[in-house]
């Protein structure tokens, strides 16, 4: 499978690619580097997001691998727009499932910021967040796109 690593503000990101689709995001710097026009254009529009472009994704193809439920949580969380967040309730109430099952789906999610899990936020606080940074690559990506985050002090406020 091809992969394409970047650096970004919150670390060494490598995107791996199968039939045409993205199905990964992994923090670090992958061994092997084989550049295909979908990843090339991947990057270049995670470097336009984190020098503060709005992008959603959405147009990009995306496979992840997981259950049934799984794909739900994250077809709805790509369903959120940037600078806007969810609560676990919320994507519970409507997907199905508890908050709980929602945190473990996001945990799972693999691939973040594309499928954009650090959106979702606990109902008092931010939750997790499973980047190599946890809840400060959480915080820096929502902050990146202006979102109000609960109990958060904006840092250019």
């Amino acid at each position: 499978m091809p992969q394409l690593s970047m650096h970004s503000p919150i670390g060494d990101l490598t995107l791996t690619e199968e039939d045409g689709a993205i199905v990964a995001l992994d923090w670090g710097w992958g061994r092997d580097q084989d550049e295909t026009p979908l990843l090339r254009l991947t990057c270049d529009r995670l470097d336009a997001y984190f020098d503060g472009a709005a992008d959603n994704f959405a147009d990009l193809p995306l496979a992840p691998y997981g259950t049934p439920y799984r794909q739900a949580v994250w077809q709805a969380l790509r369903a959120i727009p940037p600078g806007e967040t969810r609560t676990y309730r919320d994507l519970a109430e409507q997907v199905g499932g508890s908050p709980r099952s929602i945190g473990q789906a996001n945990g799972a999610n693999p691939i973040p910021i594309l499928i954009p899990c650090h959106r979702v936020v606990a109902t008092q606080g931010l939750g997790g967040y499973s980047g190599d940074g946890g809840v400060t690559d959480k915080i820096y990506l929502l902050e990146l796109e202006g979102a109000q985050i609960p109990g958060v002090a904006r840092q250019d406020a």
